[in-house]
């Protein structure tokens, strides 16, 4: 009979005690003892088993779990003669970021604290213990709500101290999701206050400290150094295009297999590859996502299980507010194919408003997108990304789709509208749209006077034809005729009506919405740019021009 699935189970000890589905990555323990690196940093997407595997170091190293030897029999490491000796003999420090989430700076920190106050209360003996000095003891009283900045950064080393003293060894000391509380920092406008407070926590916990053995950290990015591990020169970062650990974060393909011929499903082998395979790590290309194969194999339906959170949340902000290029990838992506950039890992969150190299970047570390391929040419890599897999296309589509689903009536009512060339129709329900609900899309913090009004009309507007791809190839910002267009819709099937759209703020020089209609229109006959279209076959009186005027929340279309 096979093991039940629990779902959403992280802790190790639960889900060995109660006989739960476990793909075994214990492997994990002995690949990281015998790599000897002072501080990992190991980013992988969410929900990939870090916390499971953080959990299981834990359990596997901690003097708490001495003893436990029923955790780990059976499963690869206890092959190891020489681990069973190791099994519940360090003192460890275990705590996870994943829940820190605020609106504002002071609920994080508070949060923060509140995760260093219970491992407190958790080794409240040892202020009991004689082994430690006056000095030490008396720190567990500065620890408290109030705390001031400079008594917290010193929180988890003076820890490490008190450890040490009482068990006579260095301490292990791991982090998980170390970077959530900088996401919610960078949604939420506080991340100058949040990076300071935790790159003083961080470089004495993991930099200054000698009582400290060997370190983890686990995460979704890699932060830059600059914003929290200023001079932290022993970190070992390993990213999703490392080898290290690369099968040890996520199920390999025959993992998956043998599960689905254990609960009865091999027949759905086929099925599950196209939904959920294409995460790569290193070299390995046959990585899957453990909670969408685990609830799988608990509903035995395919489905997107891969549920919305804070990141998808931040990688919605991005497309929303980036420039027209991440627009124009977007469409190339949901049509199937691939997108060229450069990759920096090393994120830094204050260029995600303006650095499209960073936004692909990080879309990348967060499972989003793959690597296809990589071309190295005078010195620079220059990476081919698709969607990792159809699950992922299709979470991304639910979202673009929910960005309009508080609009009046069904936005693709604008498609049929333009698509029969209902103009009064498309000029009341976008004016409409435009009223109600410009003041709820951000369109930048730093918007460029004479750039960003266009911009994020041109996004707004794809947002709204997007829906049409599969009956049109959308394309945007291309070179057609004597100039670039801003978009053109070419019909899939013959005989169906071509559109070309130009988008224009008013100018203080025009009359009115009017004339800036007539130049959008002018713009579209002298550069051309029926050009792209007529090259395909597309007769002349087979294409209908739009412009669409802005000014404000007023919009004319003609």
């Amino acid at each position: 009979m096979p093991q039940r699935i629990s779902l959403g189970a992280q802790d190790f000890e639960y889900i060995r005690s109660n006989h739960c589905f476990y793909v075994d990555k214990t492997c994990f323990i002995k690949e990281w003892w015998e790599n000897r690196d002072v501080v990992t940093l190991i980013t992988r997407p969410r929900r990939f088993g870090k916390t499971l595997n953080m959990c299981m170091l834990e359990q596997f190293f901690s003097v708490q779990y001495k003893g436990r030897t029923d955790l780990f029999e059976g499963l690869d490491i206890w092959k190891e003669e020489p681990y069973r000796d190791i099994q519940g003999t360090w003192p460890v420090i275990f705590l996870s970021f994943a829940g820190i989430k605020g609106e504002d700076y002071q609920t994080a920190r508070g949060g923060i604290i509140q995760k260093i106050l219970d491992l407190y209360g958790e080794y409240r003996f040892l202020q009991e213990s004689d082994v430690l000095n006056v000095q030490e003891r008396a720190y567990f009283d500065y620890v408290k709500p109030d705390m001031a900045d400079e008594v917290a950064a010193l929180a988890l080393q003076r820890l490490a101290i008190c450890m040490n003293r009482y068990y006579g060894r260095k301490t292990l000391i791991f982090l998980d999701e170390y970077d959530t509380p900088l996401q919610e920092a960078y949604l939420n406008g506080y991340w100058k206050e949040m990076t300071g407070f935790i790159r003083g926590l961080f470089n004495n916990t993991f930099k200054t400290n000698r009582y400290m053995e060997r370190g983890v950290l686990t995460g979704i990015t890699r932060v830059s150094k600059e914003s929290v591990f200023s001079d932290l020169n022993n970190l070992s970062v390993v990213t999703t295009t490392s080898e290290k650990y690369a099968s040890c974060f996520g199920f390999t393909e025959q993992e998956v297999f043998d599960a689905l011929d254990r609960y009865g499903l091999s027949e759905q082998k086929k099925n599950v590859k196209e939904w959920y395979d294409g995460f790569v790590f290193g070299s390995r290309r046959d990585i899957y996502n453990p909670w969408s194969i685990t609830s799988f194999l608990s509903e035995k339906e395919l489905s997107a299980y891969w549920a919305n959170t804070s990141f998808n949340a931040l990688a919605g902000k991005l497309i929303q507010t980036g420039p027209p290029s991440i627009k124009i990838a977007m469409e190339d992506l949901l049509a199937g194919k691939t997108i060229q950039t450069q990759i920096d890992e090393k994120i830094i969150f204050q260029q995600l408003d303006n650095n499209v190299t960073a936004i692909w970047s990080l879309f990348l570390a967060s499972g989003y997108l793959k690597v296809e391929k990589r071309i190295l040419e005078q010195g620079v890599k220059t990476y081919f990304l698709s969607w990792t897999n159809f699950e992922v296309k299709l979470m991304f589509r639910k979202m673009i789709d929910g960005w309009f689903k508080e609009i009046p009536g069904r936005y693709n009512e604008f498609i049929t509208a333009l698509l029969t060339g209902d103009v009064v129709y498309m000029n009341e329900y976008m004016n409409d749209i435009t009223r109600k609900t410009f003041s709820s899309f951000d369109v930048g913090k730093k918007p460029s006077e004479k750039a960003e009004p266009e911009r994020f009309y041109h996004g707004f507007v794809l947002g709204l034809i997007v829906d049409a791809s599969l009956e049109y190839r959308i394309t945007s910002n291309r070179e057609s005729g004597l100039g670039r267009y801003d978009v053109v819709m070419e019909p899939l099937k013959p005989g169906n009506p071509a559109f070309v759209l130009e988008f224009k703020v008013r100018k203080p020089t025009e009359k009115n919405l009017e004339e800036t209609v007539a130049n959008a229109l002018a713009q579209i006959k002298e550069k051309n740019y029926d050009a792209e279209l007529t090259a395909r076959g597309i007769p002349k009186e087979q294409i209908r021009h739009y412009g669409f005027a802005f000014e404000g929340e007023k919009v004319l279309i003609g």
